[in-house]
């Protein structure tokens, strides 16, 4: 069994193995050790998120974190905050970057950013989310995705009609960790409910949550049907996943680097964080 590739209007994912956007994990460096790692097994990397206020105001801590080689590609900027007219005018920002894709962010659970009405906090006001996205997808002419969580409690399970909505204002993927914001990182990420909306959907839909292994991943896509895995947490330690679930699939004994290829990967990972962080 081959992973299979997907389109995210112009953009190819293949095959449909993500690295998920991380907080103060995936910068440039990290994108690239990870490519390092896997090689052409990982289909698209994904930048930690960026603050619409920061871009619109020229922070330079947020272009540094918006910064990409061309060996990332294809690549996604993913920006988060709360105003659709910032969220507009960060998104040509990212697209006069050069990048590929413009990830909105609705599914941080971190208290300063949900408190201000942004991640996470878009789940509880659809009708703003709704907006932000019309607006960003109207102001740029690269694809506009989003990625969301199951919704904000176990109350409050929206996802589908997140779904519609998001569908409705011109997005073209959306990306769902499987549990809620309440959850935070607690207990097991639900992918019944990705399946549920892989069926449902008439965009691409990638699941997340709880991707530690290559036998995970395997059993993700035979459960849900999902068009994509995207991975975070068990890249951290493993760059090499993508690679391993890859093997997997094509039944093959999955890749386990030596101590001399960890060694060497990690003495490259410095050398691009000391040439990216001077």
């Amino acid at each position: 069994m081959a992973i299979p590739a997907f389109d995210i209007g112009p953009v190819r994912v293949d095959p449909g193995l993500l690295l998920a956007p991380m907080s103060g994990v995936t910068d440039s460096p990290f994108r690239r050790l990870v490519k390092r790692c896997s090689g052409d097994a990982v289909g698209m990397l994904v930048s930690e998120f960026i603050s619409i206020e920061g871009l619109t105001r020229n922070i330079m801590r947020s272009k540094i974190r918006m910064a990409f080689h061309e060996e990332e590609r294809p690549v996604a900027i993913q920006i988060f905050g709360a105003d659709a007219n910032l969220m507009a005018e960060a998104a040509k920002i990212v697209e006069d970057s050069g990048a590929e894709i413009i990830d909105i962010n609705c599914g941080c659970p971190a208290p300063k950013v949900v408190k201000r009405g942004g991640g996470a906090g878009l789940l509880q006001d659809l009708p703003r989310l709704e907006q932000i996205v019309s607006k960003t997808v109207s102001a740029v002419s690269i694809p506009v995705t989003v990625k969301i969580r199951n919704g904000w409690c176990s109350e409050s399970l929206n996802a589908m009609e997140t779904l519609k909505i998001v569908e409705g204002s011109g997005a073209q993927s959306l990306a769902v960790h499987g549990r809620t914001r309440i959850q935070l990182y607690r207990g097991e990420a639900d992918w019944d409910i990705i399946g549920e909306l892989s069926q449902e959907a008439s965009i691409p839909v990638i699941g997340s949550g709880d991707v530690l292994t290559a036998a995970d991943a395997v059993r993700r896509f035979e459960q849900t049907g999902c068009a994509g895995v995207m991975i975070g947490r068990g890249a951290i330690t493993n760059p090499w996943i993508f690679r391993q679930i890859v093997d997997e699939l094509e039944g093959k004994e999955a890749f386990e680097p030596t101590w001399r290829e960890k060694i060497d990967a990690i003495t490259a990972y410095r050398g691009m964080l000391l040439d990216f962080y001077p």
